[in-house]
């Protein structure tokens, strides 16, 4: 609380989270589906939700199945690339029942039909259910190969005018390489999109950093691990790495 009394304000109306499907697994194994994780992962969003915010969420399915890694294995990259849709539509199935179990009314929005478990995305029906107070999770990606669902994280942000991306990840900002495996790294506190691409920063794909460069959509990258990180960050709390316009 302030000095004031008053309950802190959230900086942000609308925010799109980015979550890797690693969120979802086991910190350990890496795969599958962990229920603790699955829990903790639903129990940060509510409290961010609670702020009054307006959150959509698009999540990948690398803890279940990843289609580059799969097509560099042999298999034909569109069908591997299907297959790694398919594993998001199960992860967002999981993360809406985790939070629904929270209490908190959600809508799966598919890119590709599935009408048996998700709603078809339509642009215009994604704002009108975070109008009505949903979670809206965007699953399949784009609905296409050879885009990742950094790629369809941006996109969606900008149809739906999201205001910030928040990319959860699984250690606190972008460094100048790999902490886990380079100690001398170095985490940087801001970036422009240009500096992440001359960089050559794994924090997503170049097609995603240039829409959110061209369209001036801010991002956040922080640990989604790290208790209350998502609320911090909507009330404008300086966390993790933020990458914006130059």
């Amino acid at each position: 609380m302030t000095g004031s009394g008053k309950m802190p304000r959230p900086v942000y109306n609308r925010i799109l989270l980015k979550l890797g499907g690693e969120s979802l697994a086991d910190q350990k194994a890496g795969f599958g589906i962990d229920q603790v994780a699955l829990n903790g992962i639903a129990e940060e969003i509510v409290e961010a939700k609670n702020l009054g915010v307006q959150i959509a969420i698009v999540i990948g399915g690398g803890n279940i199945l990843r289609g580059a890694t799969v097509s560099s294995l042999g298999m034909e990259r569109v069908t591997a690339d299907y297959m790694g849709m398919l594993a998001t539509i199960i992860n967002a199935l999981a993360l809406q029942n985790g939070l629904e179990t929270l209490g908190v009314p959600t809508r799966v929005l598919s890119a590709i039909d599935i009408h048996q478990v998700a709603e078809p995305y339509v642009r215009r029906r994604a704002i009108r259910h975070l109008e009505k107070d949903r979670v809206v999770i965007f699953a399949a990606g784009t609905g296409n190969p050879y885009f990742t669902t950094d790629t369809a994280a941006s996109l969606r942000a900008i149809e739906i005018e999201a205001q910030v991306i928040f990319k959860a990840t699984k250690v606190d900002g972008v460094y100048s390489a790999d902490p886990m495996l380079d100690p001398t790294a170095t985490k940087f506190s801001e970036l422009t999109y240009i500096e992440v691409l001359n960089k050559g920063l794994k924090v997503m794909d170049s097609t995603s950093v240039s829409l959110c460069m061209d369209n001036k959509i801010p991002m956040i990258v922080f640990n989604v691990r790290e208790k209350g990180s998502i609320k911090r960050a909507i009330l404008g709390e300086k966390i993790g790495t933020t990458i914006g316009a130059a």
